[in-house]
């Protein structure tokens, strides 16, 4: 037995101990605490609940050192706070039990003085805390799980991307609920293949994920397998959005075309200028002596009826060369403001009693609110005619021809659009129908050269037209689009 002046020893010992000393009972109760730790946080009373005060929990802590004791009935040691991500400063606690009999009837908790492993501790949570934040900031998403698929890491921008919030990924979700179908197999295959980076590595792959709402989003993916030795134990990934990337791709992949498409424009513009001209003074011979020749002399029918018809050819030839003219731009440019709904009026004026269009229905949608727009009418009126003289051709004199004009809301161009419902565009040839010479018309019933010289025509005035089919397959559209300032063209506007 130990003397009163022993035990008295031993409490102040206790007290004086500058580490925390907790005695609770098996149901987590306080009973007694040393001094030292009342006078300094002064908060720990007796008969509190060791996990409420000491962390906030209402229940006990799922890695209680407390429970481990009573289970094993043996001391035991662990770090208190786990977690390599975890920011809270990490102390060692100690924990064994006091019995009564063979029951344990309380047991004692310790923190304990341990400078080298606190230092560690400490830069260990610096490091955590700043890879933390590192993660959690980068502009890429970054993603992690384990084998199973599990995910570890779900960093800011990649909540952003997929619409989750971070609480609702880990831990939660599988890597293969990010993926689209197979999308997660087929990058663990592309992984571990060589092909795409070496084993263990995938570079700047396209694939797809799944947002929160369904939707599929291309993403250029960096990813590599984590190793411990030779196992693999997890996946690690890198990816951004793709989806303006490749917005701006598309419209310099359309601008690249229009611009093939006016130099191809220029190229053969130039030609056909040369060869109208050398066609002009022949066929103007062919046609005089021919008329000559039917007037001086008193020729049998069936000659006569030969001549008429070299006659017609060589006027369809006199055609051609002034269309191949238009086509080469042998005209002046007079740009003034003008009345663009004055001029779809006036050209269906002309064309509206026409026997082609007697069966034809004819609908205006025209903005009343349209300001002047900077044109050469001549050639404007030319444009109009023949995509609308097309539309009466390929509804075959019956239908609803629609013509419509707007200002959008950047208010910087005008839009008229001109659709017919006939049986449309074949897909194969909508990329053709403004090449010189394309035409879908029988033989001498066309020459191929009025839709290039439409296109010449608005692509000089600095705009921009393209033909489409209407949704659902009922007919065709025209829409071009004439600017209100266009850039200056030889020094005239």
């Amino acid at each position: 037995m130990r003397t009163d002046m022993e035990k008295e020893y031993l409490v102040n010992a206790i007290d004086s101990f500058k580490r925390s000393i907790i005695v609770i009972s098996t149901d987590f109760k306080i009973l007694a605490v040393n001094h030292t730790e009342i006078e300094k946080d002064g908060f720990i009373q007796v008969g509190d609940l060791c996990h409420q005060v000491l962390y906030r929990r209402s229940t006990p802590c799922h890695n209680c050192l407390a429970q481990e004791v009573i289970r094993t009935r043996k001391a035991a040691i662990r770090p208190g706070k786990e977690g390599t991500m975890a920011l809270e400063k990490v102390s060692c606690l100690y924990s064994y039990p006091i019995f009564a009999g063979d029951e344990i009837s309380s047991l004692v908790i310790m923190d304990f003085a341990m400078s080298t492993m606190e230092k560690m501790e400490e830069r260990l949570h610096r490091s955590n805390g700043f890879l933390s934040n590192l993660i959690k900031s980068a502009v890429d998403g970054i993603i992690a799980s384990d084998m199973k698929g599990k995910i570890l890491i779900f960093n800011d921008a990649a909540c952003k991307i997929s619409g989750y919030g971070v609480d609702e990924v880990i831990d939660k979700m599988s890597i293969r609920d990010i993926y689209p179908g197979e999308g997660a197999k087929n990058v663990m295959r592309m992984l571990r293949s060589e092909e795409y980076g070496g084993k263990g590595t995938l570079r700047s792959c396209r694939v797809d994920i799944k947002r929160k709402t369904g939707e599929i989003i291309p993403i250029s993916l960096n990813a590599a397998v984590v190793y411990d030795g030779k196992n693999e134990v997890a996946t690690l990934g890198f990816f951004h959005d793709l989806r303006e990337t490749l917005k701006i791709s598309a419209e310099l992949e359309k601008t690249q075309v229009q611009l093939l498409q006016a130099e191809k424009m220029s190229s053969l513009g130039k030609l056909a200028a040369g060869v109208a001209h050398q066609l002009n003074n022949p066929l103007g011979g062919i046609t005089l002596f021919t008329q000559l020749i039917m007037e001086e002399y008193d020729l049998p029918e069936g000659a006569r009826k030969d001549l008429e018809r070299i006659l017609d050819d060589a006027k369809r030839c006199s055609n051609i060369v002034k269309e191949l003219l238009e086509f080469s731009r042998q005209t002046s440019n007079e740009m003034r403001p003008y009345d663009i709904n004055h001029a779809l009026s006036q050209t269906l004026f002309l064309l509206e009693n026409q026997t082609l269009f007697h069966d034809i229905t004819i609908v205006k949608e025209l903005s009343p609110s349209l300001p002047p727009a900077p044109v050469d009418i001549q050639q404007i009126n030319h444009v109009f005619m023949n995509i609308i003289l097309n539309a009466a051709d390929a509804m075959e004199g019956r239908g609803t021809l629609t013509l419509s004009t707007s200002l959008p809301k950047e208010g910087d161009r005008i839009i008229i659009r001109i659709s017919d419902t006939g049986p449309g565009i074949p897909e194969s040839i909508l990329p053709k129908i403004f090449d010189p010479f394309f035409t879908t018309k029988e033989q001498g019933k066309g020459t191929g050269l009025g839709l290039s010289l439409v296109y010449g025509i608005i692509h000089d005035h600095g705009g921009q037209i393209r033909a489409e089919n209407c949704p659902g397959g009922k007919g065709a559209a025209f829409i071009i689009e004439l600017l209100l300032n266009p850039p200056v063209q030889g020094g005239k506007k």
